[in-house]
């Protein structure tokens, strides 16, 4: 394959999609302890508001080193965020390693499983999904959130990481997962350090050729801090706004953020200016 199918999740892919990062835990990296249940319900509210394609929910950090938390502890944290917002018509991403939150997100109203590790972590997850028929959206990792920046070591950095990716893609097609309901993610930070993330990035034509569409996860992140010279992550939306703007020229279809309602806006201006604008020049 070498384009992206016109539709993804039931949303058309004329114009560039947002995902909005919710996460109900106390230690993700930019927000962690920012959203208990009913202050994440009334963040989800306002990112339907602003006008946001999808909310991507998550009870599990996965930051570098983060510390693994019980499925009971992330189902509890994710199902009633889950429920509540896709009752308000919310597009539902659940953000989960584990097979059983797929299925209580899922069985909650989750349309869409976002899985860090390529469906690779939980040995029923590949199945759980195909049985679903749901869209998934799969990232380039190695290792684990503890192990990975351990494993940041490639003989050719694009070329692994675009193999790797095609193997967990053509391993999900095998397990019965539709081509048309599979995006791709190339992973930014994990299991990738400073300039490696950059060098990935200016790599999105390659992941889109092979097919799908390409999801870019790299708000406030690190490398847009060192890049941007800004420690603090809750500063880094000027620069995760100009990587994300540059993914999209490159070919990318979705982005994951945590500023939503800015990033709409900067996204309307841009496709103004990037629109073919058939009126003669004055």
């Amino acid at each position: 394959m070498t384009h992206a199918p016109a539709h993804w999740a039931g949303l058309s892919l004329d114009r560039p999609l947002v995902m909005g990062i919710l996460n109900v835990t106390p230690d993700s990296f930019s927000d962690g302890g920012k959203h208990a249940a009913t202050d994440a319900i009334a963040a989800g509210r306002a990112m339907l508001a602003a006008g946001v394609d999808i909310i991507d929910i998550g009870g599990e950090s996965t930051r570098p080193n983060a510390v693994p938390v019980t499925l009971d502890q992330e189902i509890a944290r994710v199902q009633p965020v889950i429920a509540a917002l896709a009752q308000e018509g919310a597009v539902i991403s659940a953000d989960t390693r584990h097979a059983a939150t797929m299925e209580a997100a899922l069985q909650a109203g989750a349309r869409i499983i976002n899985d860090v590790s390529g469906l690779k972590h939980d040995p029923r997850a590949a199945a759980l999904v195909a049985q679903a028929g749901c869209p998934v959206v799969l990232m380039h990792m190695r290792g684990t959130p503890q192990t990975m920046n351990c494993q940041a070591h490639y003989a050719n950095l694009i070329e692994d990481v675009l193999a790797e990716l095609t193997a967990t893609r053509d391993g999900a097609l095998k397990a019965g997962i539709r081509a048309d309901n599979i995006a791709l993610d190339p992973g930014l930070g994990f299991a990738k350090l400073g300039p490696q993330n950059i060098s990935v990035l200016r790599a999105t034509r390659r992941l889109a050729a092979l097919g799908h569409p390409v999801l870019i996860g790299l708000s406030r992140k690190k490398f847009i801090g060192e890049a941007g010279l800004e420690s603090d992550a809750q500063k880094r939306f000027p620069g995760s706004l100009a990587a994300g703007l540059y993914a999209l020229s490159q070919g990318a279809h979705i982005l994951r953020v945590h500023d939503v309602a800015e990033t709409l806006q900067a996204l309307r201006v841009w496709e103004r200016l990037v629109a073919v604008d058939d009126d003669p020049e004055p």
